[in-house]
This record gives C-alpha cells, sequence and structure tokens, in this order.
C-alpha cells in the first residue's frame, strides 16, 4: 500500500566480510609501523550525519548509531557507544572481535591506558578529531609511556577499496521568505562577535554555520539539507566560501558571490596558511574545526583561537519569520500525523502490520503535504521489546510485527523549507498494563512539567532537566538520555548549542526552539517517549525582578488517553493535558479530509475527567 522514499531496511554487513575488513587493516597499520589506530564516528566537521564515504566507523565494526569510536590496536579493538546505543551494538558487532565499552563514563581515554605499552605508536586522522580531542588521546598515550602520531593519510581508506565518492549534492538558495534575513546582515552580526572575540579572522568549519550565514541549502547527507562547505570570515574585507563549483548552478553561485568569495575546498589549507603567515589569530570552533586546522595555523606562524562558533548561538535564536514558517510546519506535519495515528488505531489491532509498514506510512502521510524535503532524521518505528532501544531502526532482519498488548514507540520528524519537525508518540496496541499506564503517567508529569515551566532569564537546559525526570526518580526510575536537544530552521533536527540535559550549560534565549522528549525504557519489553518541540518565549510574572520565560508547545498531535492514569495527575497539569487536546483538535481538524479521521480525532482529544 505504501512506498517508503528516503529510508531503506537493509542490514548492516556483518560477519566473514567484518572479520577480514579488520585483519586487513591491522596489516595496514603494522606496514606504517603503528601499533594502533583511532577511527571516531566523524567526517571533517563533526557532522551527525555524514555521506556515506566518511562512514569508516560502520564499515570496518558494523556499528550504523551516529555517535561513537572504534580503537583498534595489534591485539585488543573496542567500540565505544554512549547510552543510547549499547543495545544495538551489542546485536551489530561481533563481540568475539570487539569489545563494548562506554563512550562517556569511563571515556575511550581510560581504556587506552591499560592497552597501551610503552613505545606503542599510535596513529589518528587530524581531520577527524577535534583539539580538544587530539590533546585527550595524547594524554593517554602520555600516561602510557606511548606516542600519538598524526597521519597524513587514513590507512582506513587505504584498505577500503569500495570506498563510495564524496557527495556532489547541488545546492539551493534559501530565500528571505524562509530566512528573514538577508546575508549581509548576518555577516554584520557575525562581524561583530569577531571583533569581540580580537581576532583577525573566524573559520566556519561548521556546514550547518555555512548554511546559515549565507542563505543556502544542499543535499550531500541524508536528512540534514546541508551543502557541505567551509567559509573563512575576516574581521575586515569579503568572506570566502570553500565549496565544490561543481555543486552550484549559475544562480546559486550568483547568489553566494553577491556576497562572498567563492573557491574550491583544496584551497582553505593554503589560504589559512597565508593568513596564518602574517601572525593572525584565527578563531577556530572547538566543536567542529578539526585539529588539523589548528596545526597547519600554528605551523604557518599563525594563532589559533579555540571557542565557541559565535554562529551557532545567532543561529539558534530564530527570528520572526523563522518561527512563523516553523509553525506553518508544525501544522502541516500535525494532519500528517493525525492521518497516521487514526490509521494506525485502525488497522494495527489486527496484527497485520510491521514496524515497517508504519515507517512507510508515516512517510507516506506527510509526502502528501506536497511540502516534505526529507525525513529529518530515520524513523524510529518500535514494538514492544524493540521500543526499549532508545535509537532503534528497524531493518527487515528486526521488523517485528505490531500485535495487541505491545506499545508501538515512533519517533519521527519531517524537513520543510520553512521548519523542521520532530515528534514522538507512543500508543498502546490493544489494552496497556497497569504498569506501563503507571510509567507513561510518570513520563506524561514530566512532559508536562517542562512544558508549563517558567524560569528567569539566563536559565540553562540543565537547571530545567530534573523537572523531566523527578516523577520516574520517585520511583526509582531514570532514562539514560537527554530531557532535549536544540531544532534548527530547515536545518539539523539536533542543532545546538543550548539543550535540556544534565550537561546543558548554554542559557535558554527567547527564539529558541528545544524539544521536550522523557521517556522510560524497560529492557526486552517496551519503550516509552513523549516528545513535542518548543519554543522559548517572554512570559509576564507579577511582581518579577527580571525576565522571564516560558514554553510555546509547536507541536500538534493527540497523546494516547489510553495509557494516560488520571489519578496520578495533578489539576495543573489535567487542565494542561485537556487544554492542549483542545488545541491539537481545534488546528488540525478542519484540515482534515474525511469524517472517520475527524471523529478518530474528536475522540483521541476528548476531555479526560478524575475518576
Amino acid at each position: 500500500m505504501f512506498e517508503a522514499h528516503f529510508q531503506t531496511f537493509e542490514e548492516p554487513e556483518s560477519g566473514v566480510a567484518l572479520t577480514a575488513r579488520l585483519a586487513l587493516f591491522r596489516e595496514e597499520l603494522a606496514r606504517r609501523k603503528l601499533t594502533g589506530f583511532v577511527i571516531p564516528r566523524a567526517d571533517q566537521q563533526q557532522n551527525e550525519y555524514v555521506p556515506a564515504s566518511e562512514e569508516r566507523l560502520a564499515w570496518l565494526t558494523g556499528f550504523t548509531g551516529s555517535a561513537g569510536m572504534a580503537i583498534v590496536l595489534t591485539r585488543e579493538a573496542a567500540v565505544f557507544v554512549d547510552g543510547r546505543y549499547t543495545l544495538q551494538a551489542a546485536k551489530q558487532v561481533d563481540r568475539k572481535a570487539w569489545h563494548i565499552e562506554p563512550l562517556a563514563d569511563p571515556p575511550p581515554e581510560h581504556w587506552l591506558t591499560k592497552h597501551l605499552a610503552a613505545g606503542d605508536r599510535l596513529g589518528f586522522d587530524p581531520w577527524l578529531h577535534t583539539s580538544a580531542a587530539a590533546e585527550r588521546l595524547a594524554a593517554a598515550c602520555a600516561k602510557a609511556g606511548a606516542e600519538l602520531i598524526a597521519v597524513d593519510s587514513n590507512p582506513l581508506d587505504s584498505v577500503w577499496h569500495e570506498r563510495p565518492a564524496p557527495p556532489l549534492g547541488p545546492v539551493a538558495v534559501h530565500g528571505p521568505q524562509f530566512s528573514g534575513e538577508i546575508e549581509a546582515e548576518k555577516l554584520k552580526r557575525i562581524r561583530l562577535e569577531i571583533s569581540k572575540l580580537g581576532v583577525d579572522a573566524l573559520v566556519l568549519s561548521d556546514s550547518h554555520a555555512v548554511a546559515w550565514t549565507f542563505n543556502i541549502r544542499g543535499t550531500d547527507v541524508s536528512h540534514t539539507p546541508l551543502p557541505l562547505s567551509y567559509a573563512l570570515v575576516p574581521k575586515d574585507g569579503r568572506p570566502t566560501i570553500f565549496i565544490d563549483h561543481r555543486k552550484l548552478s549559475n544562480l546559486t553561485r550568483d547568489h553566494l558571490e553577491q556576497s562572498a568569495d567563492v573557491r574550491e575546498p583544496d584551497t582553505l589549507v593554503p589560504t589559512l596558511t597565508e593568513l596564518a603567515r602574517s601572525g593572525g589569530a584565527i578563531a577556530l570552533d572547538s566543536a567542529t574545526a578539526a585539529d588539523a586546522l589548528s596545526r597547519l595555523i600554528t605551523a604557518a606562524g599563525g594563532k589559533p583561537v579555540r571557542g565557541n562558533d559565535p554562529v551557532s548561538l545567532l543561529k539558534a535564536v530564530k527570528n520572526i519569520t523563522e518561527i512563523e514558517g516553523t509553525r506553518r510546519a508544525h501544522q502541516r506535519d500535525a494532519v500528517a500525523l493525525t492521518r497516521f495515528l487514526a490509521w494506525i488505531d485502525r488497522e494495527a489491532p489486527s496484527g497485520a502490520l510491521t514496524e515497517i509498514d508504519t515507517v512507510e506510512a508515516l512517510e507516506t502521510f506527510r509526502r502528501q503535504t506536497c511540502a516534505l524535503k526529507d525525513v529529518s532524521f530515520p524513523t524510529i518505528a518500535g514494538t514492544g521489546p524493540n521500543g526499549a532501544i532508545v535509537h532503534y531502526r528497524v531493518t527487515r532482519k528486526s521488523n517485528r510485527r505490531i500485535v495487541p498488548g505491545d506499545l508501538l514507540l515512533i519517533d519521527s520528524g519531517a524537513q520543510y523549507e520553512d521548519g523542521t519537525t520532530d515528534v514522538t508518540r507512543t500508543i498502546a496496541i490493544g489494552t496497556p498494563t497497569d504498569e506501563m499506564r503507571d510509567r507513561f503517567t510518570r513520563v506524561l508529569r514530566g512532559h508536562i512539567a517542562i512544558a508549563h515551566a517558567v524560569f528567569p532569564d539566563g536559565t540553562t537546559g540543565a537547571q530545567l532537566d530534573s523537572f523531566a525526570r523527578q516523577f520516574l526518580w520517585q520511583a526509582g526510575l531514570d532514562f539514560e538520555h537527554g530531557t532535549g536537544h536544540g531544532v534548527g530552521s530547515y536545518l539539523s533536527v539536533h542543532e545546538g548549542p543550548a539543550r535540556i540535559s544534565k550537561i546543558g550549560t548554554t542559557p535558554l534565549k527567547r527564539g529558541m526552539i528545544l524539544s521536550n522528549e522523557p521517556g522510560y525504557y524497560k529492557t526486552d519489553a517496551y519503550g516509552i517517549r513523549i516528545e513535542n518541540l518548543e519554543l522559548v518565549i517572554g512570559t509576564d510574572v507579577a511582581g518579577a525582578e527580571k525576565p522571564v520565560n516560558a514554553f510555546e508547545t509547536l507541536t500538534l498531535a493527540p497523546i494516547d488517553r489510553r495509557l494516560i492514569d488520571v489519578n496520578m495527575l495533578s489539576a495543573t497539569e489535567l487542565k494542561w493535558l485537556n487544554d492542549y487536546h483542545e488545541r491539537v483538535n481545534r488546528a488540525v481538524r478542519p484540515h482534515l479530509d474525511d469524517n472517520a479521521t475527524k471523529l478518530w480525532l474528536d475522540e483521541a482529544t476528548a476531555a479526560m475527567l478524575p475518576l
């Protein structure tokens, strides 16, 4: 019935092919007189989604998650993943060849200090690590009496004989009807930040920053409309964009040349070297700039100044045009979501649907808006025990049939030219257990606590994070991911620098958009997550002594009432839920084209009353 367009469901390579690759890679390391090598899940700009040509970690290990690292030594090898991917890595990685270790606590450097020997030579590709990451590796090597070697060419690429070519996705102009601000005005604001930093130039090593600054979008990576590129913005004079000319039409080249010089990517190194020779101070983004950039600036006599990319914060605060566009995108998305949820309720109880069916169906409903550019990340559709894998991605092998008694967790998003969406709903198939309803209601109460929060200007995400966890904590429960991440404007669905998490140190500013997604996961049983996107807005509080902020919920989709134990909700929480559902009905119902879906929506958003 449905045809998938943006996602595939093939199983990653495994078995004999991967075993042979590891052996071949070790032979190459020995040839280069290296006793080990570090393989991050990264490209030159630390992008979350990377082109096929940069998927080195997946090619070597079989692990396909969006965050991770591998370290290969002569006799030992380990894959490092965070809590989101522990279960996934265990299924994908050959445990006979690889240890699976935590990515953060303790970090990979801790493992290195225990497994490196004095005199070992550990290699790394300085284009795939930030300077901070390289310094951590160097310290671990020094502690073990080993040496860290920056290689000129990546040894893995030497044995990856069928490595795909780098992408050449066409670049498009992101017009003022979507961006709300022309490039000249953005550059004026960026130069103010450069002046504050006291540097001669700023390197934009993050392609998101280049796309935002120069109002362009591209198709070089999946799910994020990125044109892979760099830019150099001097404190005076014209900036330079480094981008493959084959991606540019005459229109986009003319657009870029109105505000910048356009050069090929291979001219970045000589351009930076020339600037550094004059002793210039050059600002680099600590989060995305490759260690190779710091090294070449230093070698040429310049001064690399590492810190936060000022564009990151400018980009995170949306203007009126972007906010209105995002509201339109969510309104459009809500109609597709409602049609999907009504379809699931109608079809799933038969036991005929699978996880892949739901992914294909939801994408089809979104495509029927005639505005979908891509999904904003691979849809997570996990039923039963698969729902407990936080970043589960269905394959034809793992594809599970949806049966009564299951919880179906579906986390999805869309890329529209006027905005990016991300929404998670947990759906009861048949009758949920009392435990499921208890856990769901605790997650819902945490979600409402964030949505309903009122906080003084300057509050960070870390200060709000426990609001979402408090009701789970009361039962000795928790979840192993952040509560929320920033979201871009037709850019990355996971955007910095602000987030709601235990380590979210950036103050939340009006105009930022963040997710609100507490959850609960019972291994081998079920998963629960409720996610809406929230816009930071100002609010009036009587007697307030400083500006006060709150959240406006952007996402419009019913929350499954069958999973709610209404007696666990306070009067305030119940009012929030009923008001939210009334708003969803009012926004979505006029745009539905069949009575059956309208009747479903009426029932799904009906007011709940205390029992």
